[in-house]
């Protein structure tokens, strides 16, 4: 009793010690995995995201950029493919307006102005026909430049807007061509891109006034909301925190996007509150971690459940092991009975030599004295020569049997050779048949003509084909009759002989189809078998480059196929007789 309690204390701890090796070995890869994933995902995450502003802020810049050099372009065009005078005509820069304005409302007026900034021509919404712009900023820069695009401005109509203007010189006097792009058309132009429910896209001059209004902080013309000092090279991205560098800044901390336009020198800035902007690594975050927390639970579970499996496999590994000594224990009594075997065996050989040497003797006597025995009658010298035959043969049964003794006890030498399965296996059936029809066996041959030798161990297939047809007359036991089945057959695909032995016996159950060629293992009643008999025989068959296989069905027979190939190639030579030089 102190025993089975001592044993069952070594279980327990030994599957606490599982438990706790399992989780120290899953629980801490676990933690360096997910935390390195964690980092690599967050910053990979952050980089995307980074790029993604990039690359939406670069593409804005050259649609704006486009827009305002398109818009420039059209202007030169109508103002240096067109006389001057042209031009001045009312109903002339009228139908240019609206020509300009078919493809969208870019222009809100245009206007013609000479080199005094009088109004010359004006098509637009406003009356600004007698308005002189020669004090103007914009009017002094075309006039320097020729070429202009000014910061927003309210001027002589008090709205905030824009202008391109462009210069021409003729016969040295200057023509100004002036538009005002639209405001609301230049607006959803830059707000196009709409970054969430907090993202915002705007434009500021060098000053830091802007040049649009945003969609949530400040108006045209009026200080935009970030720091200039923030933008400070040509084009760049950040993490813009609320005071720190920047005490006073009442702002969210906030993912900035900025570069710089070429024409005018305008910044576009692309921003957008920082925990909107990355609230999907946020949330991959968190459910990284309760995926992680789940994980853990998962592997206590599973640790504890393979720890008790695998105590569970120890001790029926323990019992198995306790069933194998017990059987060690019989098979070293069959080897010592073997042992015993091979004594009578060598013993039995002596006589028998003597007995076969005194037959010769008397043989060739009977040859040597056939002149003085002419008087016996010739039907008794018949006899006598055919009894001495049948003794020779007896004796050399005797012989047969004993080494096939011999073969079961110890393993001696045997060398390849040519056998035609046919005869052999019709040898082999003529030793068992005699007794398989005692207890109404009979044997059905199937056997295929002309099928080509094959190079084999003679000693070895012998003790194959003995323990397969025996076992088939040992599975009709307390059957009133049945039958056994020999048959050969080629097998061209493996280049070789098919041998096939079925017998009508009680069957295999299902379960026991794969345990019937492991060692000690036998359907047979115990002390009727040893469990050896089929698993020797596979191990030979695989030695020989065979194959051999089994199917069967409870209560209807087993059918057990053997495949031997015409030759033995040389490795498996070297494997048998390295095997042969192992057991000697």
């Amino acid at each position: 009793m102190s025993g089975k309690k001592e044993k069952k204390d070594q279980y327990s701890r030994l599957y606490w010690k599982f438990v706790l090796i399992t989780l120290a070995c899953s629980i801490i890869p676990l933690f360096l995995v997910g935390w390195g994933i964690y980092s690599y995902y967050s910053g990979f995450s952050r980089i995307r995201m980074e790029n993604y502003f990039k690359d939406q802020i670069g593409y804005h810049q050259k649609i704006i950029d486009m827009f305002l050099r398109e818009r420039t372009y059209d202007l030169k065009l109508v103002l240096f493919t067109n006389s001057c005078e042209y031009l001045k005509q009312h109903e002339n820069i009228v139908r240019i307006f609206n020509t300009m304005n078919i493809e969208g409302s870019f222009f809100t007026d245009l206007g013609l102005i000479d080199g005094d900034g009088r109004h010359l021509a004006y098509a637009g919404p406003y009356d600004l026909i007698k308005k002189n712009y020669s004090n103007t900023v914009w009017f002094k820069e075309v006039m320097k430049k020729g070429v202009y695009i000014s910061d927003m401005f309210t001027g002589f109509r008090n709205v905030p807007h824009f202008i391109i203007a462009v210069r021409r010189s003729n016969n040295n006097r200057n023509y100004i061509l002036r538009a005002t792009i639209d405001t609301e058309y230049f607006r959803s132009l830059v707000e196009n891109v709409k970054m969430g429910k907090t993202g915002e896209v705007y434009l500021s001059n060098q000053e830091g006034i802007l040049q649009t209004t945003p969609r949530y902080s400040g108006k045209i013309m009026e200080k935009a909301p970030l720091p200039a000092e923030f933008f400070h090279e040509e084009s760049g991205i950040g993490i813009l925190e609320s005071g720190g560098k920047y005490p006073g800044r009442n702002f969210p901390r906030q993912l900035v996007a900025y570069t710089w336009l070429e024409n005018p020198r305008w910044k576009l800035v692309l921003k957008q509150n920082y925990s909107e902007a990355f609230k999907d690594v946020d949330h991959a975050n968190r459910a990284a971690l309760i995926f992680l927390h789940l994980s853990l639970i998962a592997i206590t579970i599973i640790s504890l459940i393979s720890a008790r499996y695998m105590i569970y496999a120890i001790k029926k590994w323990d019992e198995k092991a306790d069933r194998l000594n017990r059987q060690l224990i019989e098979a070293s009594k069959l080897a010592s009975l073997g042992e015993l075997s091979a004594g009578v065996a060598h013993e039995i050989n002596n006589p028998l030599a003597i007995i076969l040497t005194e037959n010769q003797i008397i043989k060739d006597s009977l040859d040597e004295l056939s002149d003085e025995l002419s008087d016996l009658d010739e039907k008794f010298k018949t006899e006598l020569s055919d009894s001495l035959s049948v003794i020779e043969s007896q004796i050399l049964r005797c012989t047969k049997i004993t080494k096939n003794l011999l073969k079961f006890s110890r393993h001696i030498n045997s060398s390849m050779e040519q056998i035609n399965l046919n005869t052999f296996l019709e040898e082999i059936i003529q030793l068992i048949e005699g007794r398989a029809k005692v207890i109404n066996i009979e044997f059905i041959r199937n056997l295929e003509k002309n099928i080509p030798s094959v190079v084999s161990d003679p000693s070895q297939i012998q003790q194959v084909f003995l323990n397969m047809i025996n076992n088939a007359v040992d599975a009709h036991e307390g059957m009133p009759y049945g039958k056994i089945t020999v048959g050969t057959c080629f097998d061209k695909i493996r280049n070789g002989v098919e041998i096939s032995i079925s017998d009508t016996g009680s069957g295999i159950a299902s379960g026991y189809i794969g345990k019937i060629f492991d060692p000690f293992f036998t359907t047979k009643p115990v002390g009727k078998g040893t469990g050896l008999g089929l698993s020797i025989s596979y191990s030979i068959i695989k030695n020989l480059g065979g194959d051999i296989s089994v199917q069967s069905e409870l209560g209807k027979g087993t059918e057990f196929k053997i495949f031997l190939p015409y030759e033995i190639t040389e490795g498996l030579k070297d494997n048998l007789n390295s095997t042969k030089d192992g057991r000697k």
